[in-house]
């Protein structure tokens, strides 16, 4: 087929997928396709950035540049709104979206006019040289995953249940307030404690869109699905093709596109072999527990089968994440660290198309081109912002690929150092390394100077995971990245940091690193709240969740350099096997999509994307109260509710409306604040201005916490049957009540 006609065939593709998603969304289709072409303006606004960033790409990185823009506007909007420069509005998030863009392009057009018509994209100044089939190709991808994602949360897009009070509730604090940080909605006077990063960005998104809280909440879900199956598809396909050097190849060749695609399967879709094991095979194996397998089992299975009490660990993975919707900062950031793998990816294949020429600078210029290449490469740039944004997103994800980095830009040092320059070539290095670290500090400032850290130091593991329940959850990925070892070690031998492809290396790199992601909670975990008993847990979660990602880049490029590049047909076997294995595991998408969704056939089961409408149905008498808040109430003002424990329905109103109460989900408060004297205090205060019998305590607790607005509705009559609304209704007048409605929820405003 020639270039042309598969260009139009692919621009015909892309636009059926828009066209459809407006009878399979309805009426929701109008914000998808806001939200689309508002991201796709966000790429082509960078996309100058991206091509310099992604210049060894055949697509010039136009996938990242999406995620890129984002970025960088969103940074920009929280850097001035928390340093208190500027107010965090839609006209100020617009301008902030709008300003990186504009600088792109003016250095673009700078730079083409001093080179002749030239461009700066990559160091030899060429003239950028993009391929559209593969822009059109990951478009399409990315439509289609974005679009199927969307039409599935729409048969539950409800913000309630597991954590999706708390990550509602940060979005609607941040969408009610122009600074930044947002208030805690569950402490009322503080602002959050919290890895707020995520609910950040899609509040910053909904501002800039001019989207409500309900629908960006799911948008921004489905977004991050999108991104998380093309981000992964673009790196691996370019390292399947580009395996001999740091110029790509036939980047529509069949192995790019299978291990591209294994790749965006793997991170989006994919379980673990606990599905496999369990679910496909459990009854033929007769294995424990299979009999009540459900969706979550795959995330909850040392320590829970078998039940053991003191070492209950969680090991969750994208796709996971996804299905269950809650909205978490570490879901949000998966788009950000893949946009820092294939920054990473892309400067280590530049570095290799210019193995050979650097050497030269070296000699003639010595320390001074040492000291410049590290401080003007715009790549290690991005390292710095993006480590330092992943403190607020995930503080676990800075450590993470702070370490990564580390890791892999030492590699690049052993493998491109020339004998006799090896100690200008280690002068870069330690100056990659101190500006990475030093714009991370600078990037994360007005992050860090507020935040009180939840952590309580390092502890020695005391249990470690049976070698059968390892095996099952990362035997398969750990197994591949041994494989290509042994690989590069039979081929290379002593001399393969050298010699090895660098395609090889660069999926080394991150399989090594996804490795010891998961053996470091047998040796040691972060001490927390959650020791007694789950001690390990969130060290585990955290580390192996990028594990997995890591994985699902190394394993696929594995299966593909295998099967191709050793004419051995029991290795040829052993590739099959691994990517039969791989393909089984997403199976896991299908067979929870049902077990949590439901069948999606039924239209009439078709809800749409607001995330609030639940409350019409589980709180029938509070929700014209809730949305009287919403709609009438400006600004973080103060309101009192009944508290409750976390997990639970209580704090709802707070959550839905993001004014913060006295006190919310009490554990969760616990951890962000390690202050238990406090919270006990907080809730006794909160029950005794509901039980007061006198006017003078609930006029000093309206004074000690600014209460400005009371509610009384189900949860507050459940928890205290004996208050006495009549005294209540004396503080202030009543500005909603359903008077139709005898169990209605009221609000009084307090005088």
């Amino acid at each position: 087929m020639r270039t042309g006609k598969r260009t139009i065939i692919l621009i015909i593709i892309a636009a059926a997928l828009l066209i459809v998603s407006i009878p399979l969304l309805g009426n929701d289709s109008a914000v998808f396709l806001k939200w689309y072409l508002a991201v796709l303006l966000f790429g082509i606004g960078c996309y100058p950035l991206a091509a310099r960033l992604f210049s060894t790409f055949a697509d010039k990185g136009f996938a990242f540049s999406k995620v890129l823009g984002i970025f960088l506007g969103g940074f920009l909007m929280w850097f001035l709104g928390a340093s208190k420069l500027a107010a965090f509005n839609t006209p100020v998030s617009v301008v902030c979206a709008v300003l990186p863009a504009a600088a792109c392009w003016a250095v673009y057009f700078v730079n083409r006019k001093r080179n002749g018509g030239s461009t700066l994209f990559d160091p030899e100044k060429k003239i950028m040289s993009v391929n559209l089939d593969l822009v059109l190709l990951e478009e399409i991808i990315f439509i289609a995953v974005f679009l199927l994602w969307t039409y599935i949360v729409a048969f539950k897009p409800e913000a309630r249940g597991t954590e999706k009070y708390m990550d509602y509730g940060f979005l609607a604090s941040f969408m009610r307030t122009e600074t930044i940080p947002a208030k805690d909605i569950w402490f009322s006077f503080y602002d959050l404690n919290y890895y707020y990063g995520g609910q950040y960005y899609t509040a910053f998104l909904a501002k800039a869109t001019g989207t409500s809280a309900p629908y960006a909440y799911n948008l921004m879900r489905t977004l991050i699905s999108g991104f998380a199956c093309v981000l992964p598809f673009s790196i691996t396909a370019h390292l399947v093709s580009g395996r001999k050097g740091g110029k790509h190849r036939n980047i529509f060749g069949v192995f790019p596109i299978i291990g591209g695609t294994l790749s965006g399967l793997a991170v989006c879709f994919a379980g673990n072999m606990h599905y496999v094991l369990y679910r496909l095979f459990g009854e033929v194996f007769k294995l424990s527990g299979y009999e009540t397998y459900f969706f979550s089992n795959p995330t909850r299975f040392i320590g829970h089968n078998p039940l053991v009490e003191h070492d209950k660990c969680i090991h969750e993975f994208p796709s996971y994440s996804f299905l269950l919707g809650d909205l978490h900062a570490h879901v949000v950031n998966i788009i950000f660290v893949l946009l820092l793998v294939g920054i990473f990816v892309a400067w280590f294949r530049k570095k290799e198309a210019y193995r050979k020429k650097e050497p030269v600078l070296f000699e003639r210029k010595g320390v001074q081109y040492a000291v410049l290449s590290a401080l003007t490469d715009p790549s290690v740039w991005m390292f710095g912002l993006l480590t330092g944004i992943f403190r607020l997103n995930n503080y676990w994800d800075f450590a993470i690929y702070l370490t990564v980095l580390i890791i892999g830009t030492f590699a690049a040092f052993l493998r491109y150092s020339v004998k006799g320059l090896r100690l200008l070539y280690l002068i870069r290095w330690i100056v990659q390394l101190i500006l990475i670290i030093v714009l991370g500090i600078l990037a994360s400032l007005p992050f860090t100077l507020t935040f009180q850290t939840m952590q309580s130091g390092v502890g020695i593991s005391q249990y470690h995971t049976s070698f059968y329940q390892f095996a099952v959850l990362w035997g398969l990925p750990t197994a591949a990245v041994a494989a290509l070892f042994i690989f590069v070690l039979v081929r290379y031998k002593l001399h393969f940091i050298k010699k090895m492809q660098v395609s090889d290396m660069i999926a080394l790199i991150l399989g090594i690193c996804a490795v010891g992601l998961v053996l470091v909670p047998e040796f040691v975990y972060v001490r927390d709240i959650y020791e007694n008993g789950f001690a390990r847990s969130n060290t585990m979660f955290k580390l192996t969740y990028q594990a997995f990602i890591l994985f699902g880049i190394a394993m696929p490029y594995t299966i593909v350099r295998l099967f191709i590049s050793v004419k051995n047909i029991a290795v040829k076997i052993i590739a099959l096997v691994l990517a039969f294995l791989l393909v089984l595991t997403c199976g896991y998408f299908g067979d929870s999509i049902r077990m949590w969704y439901g069948d999606l056939t039924d239209r009439s089961r078709y809800k749409g994307l607001n995330a609030e409408n639940f409350i019409y149905e589980v709180f029938p008498h509070d929700a014209g109260a809730i949305k009287w808040l919403q709609e009438n109430v400006k600004g973080s003002v103060p309101i009192i509710e009944a508290n409750g424990n976390s997990y639970s329905d209580y704090a709802v109103v707070s959550a839905m409306t993001g004014l913060p109460t006295v006190l919310g989900w009490y554990t969760h408060e616990h951890l962000w604040r390690s202050d238990p004297e406090a919270l006990n205090a907080r809730a006794a205060d909160v029950s005794a201005f509901y039980n007061a019998a006198d006017p003078e305590t609930l006029d000093i607790l309206i004074e000690k916490y600014g209460i400005k607005y009371i509610f009384v509705g189900s949860n507050e009559r459940t928890a205290f049957p004996e208050m006495n609304e009549v005294l209540l209704q004396k503080t202030g007048h009543i500005v909603y009540d359903n008077i139709n409605d005898p169990e209605s929820a009221y609000i009084i405003e307090v005088d």
